[in-house]
């Protein structure tokens, strides 16, 4: 397992900045400014939601002309600019304009982002303002960057991996994200940004992009919800003078980029809106890996099996009743599902057998509310129909949840 560091600590020729722009109260971090000194290869992978926020539009037109030279990533909190018409898309290409006159780059070398509340016009002033803040204020912190970004976010959300050729050269990959609410799956509601300092070319960067967030952003679950506005963005500038070239190069890379992700999206679950409990779910002996992440999925998104965590209750027939109704047949004889305490997906030690060939195991109660009061606790559910399996992560369901979004917009 590649070991990841939680700060980021420097990637040749990125700068950023996290400043505030007045778009929070309180002198609360609410922009930030992304930036590379040398033009940047960029893959992005976007929202399915087909009410795609501004932004999100923006920048998919942007990757469809530069996919080789972008250099800035301007993202704001606070407003969604989602569900805001025309005038919404000409202030996402405005933010892009004074980025690019500020830093001294072309319009279509910029890309935005945007989170908040759905519905309501970007604050021009505040954007601008921010900008000029952000555009002055270059330097290395990335913890202010990651700070910039967070809505109910409760911590910044930061990663990074120093990787080692075999011939002693050395390059970085890092990332920031938000996330708290709003998180499902096709992509999990997010904003993040990945950069490398390793030479990567077009194609590349959007395979081995899309290959990570498939089994890390994609695999995350909080409350079902799928934002308007995620965005995951992979920039590589190439200026730490690593070039990959072998199949052990991209191997390399790829793993490393996968940990990257994976830390983020796993620290989205852990910060989620109200969590207190993280869980490892294990889908095995399915027909296909595809329906294995069905079935998952909508254990993960199951409100009568978060709530049955968060309260302590070992309610395990919710489980398998969230199986049973994810649309890939199973037969009940041939199910299993085992819980366990902590985070793991070997389940031969300290695992407890609740349900086997068609009932109950004739488990210990005391021993199955002990591992549900855990703070972390991991399911395996083996259909035995199969060799496909998925992982997800996902997390209870408590009354905190319910307060937030009560009163997001206040």
């Amino acid at each position: 397992m590649t070991e990841v560091n939680p700060s980021i600590e420097f990637v040749s020729g990125f700068r950023v900045a996290g400043v505030h722009s007045g778009l929070k109260k309180n002198d609360a971090l609410d922009m930030t400014l992304i930036f590379s000194e040398a033009p940047c290869v960029a893959a992005g992978v976007f929202t399915t939601n087909y009410m795609k926020a501004a932004p999100v539009l923006f920048d998919m037109e942007q990757l469809q002309g530069n996919k080789d030279h972008i250099r800035a990533v301007t993202i704001n909190t606070k407003c969604a600019n989602a569900c805001t018409g025309d005038v919404g898309l000409a202030n996402a290409r405005e933010m892009a304009r004074l980025t690019a006159e500020k830093i001294g780059c072309a319009v279509d070398e910029v890309l935005v982002m945007s989170t908040g509340v759905i519905g309501s016009q970007l604050p021009m002033d505040k954007i601008t303002h921010g900008i000029e803040l952000a555009s002055a204020s270059l330097g290395n912190n990335w913890s202010d960057a990651a700070a910039g970004i967070m809505t109910t976010d409760t911590r910044p959300k930061m990663a990074s991996v120093k990787v080692t050729t075999p011939d002693g050269k050395t390059y970085n990959i890092a990332g920031i994200a938000k996330g708290a609410g709003m998180i499902a799956p096709n992509m999990a509601t997010l904003l993040s940004v990945v950069v490398t300092d390793a030479t990567l070319s077009v194609d590349t960067a959007k395979g081995v992009l899309q290959s990570a967030s498939e089994t890390t952003f994609n695999r995350v679950v909080v409350d079902g919800d799928m934002s308007t506005n995620d965005t995951l963005l992979l920039l590589a500038n190439g200026l730490s003078g690593v070039t990959l070239q072998s199949p052990d190069d991209f191997t390399a890379f790829h793993e490393a980029l996968a940990a990257v992700c994976r830390k983020l999206a796993q620290d989205i679950v852990r910060d989620g809106e109200g969590v207190t409990k993280f869980i490892t779910l294990t889908v095995k002996g399915a027909p296909s890996p595809e329906a294995a992440h069905q079935i998952a999925n909508t254990i993960a998104t199951s409100p009568l099996v978060k709530t049955a965590f968060f309260g302590n209750d070992a309610n395990w027939g919710r489980i398998v009743a969230a199986a049973g109704r994810a649309g890939i047949p199973i037969v009940p004889e041939h199910v299993k599902l085992w819980i366990a305490p902590g985070e793991t997906e070997d389940f031969n030690l300290g695992s407890l057998l609740l349900f086997a060939d068609g009932i109950p195991s004739g488990y210990g109660e005391e021993q199955a509310s002990a591992i549900f009061k855990e703070a972390s606790a991991s399911i395996l559910l083996d259909l035995g129909a199969g060799n496909g399996s998925a992982t997800v992560w996902t997390c209870d369901l408590s009354h905190d949840y319910v307060s937030i979004n009560g009163d997001y917009r206040s």
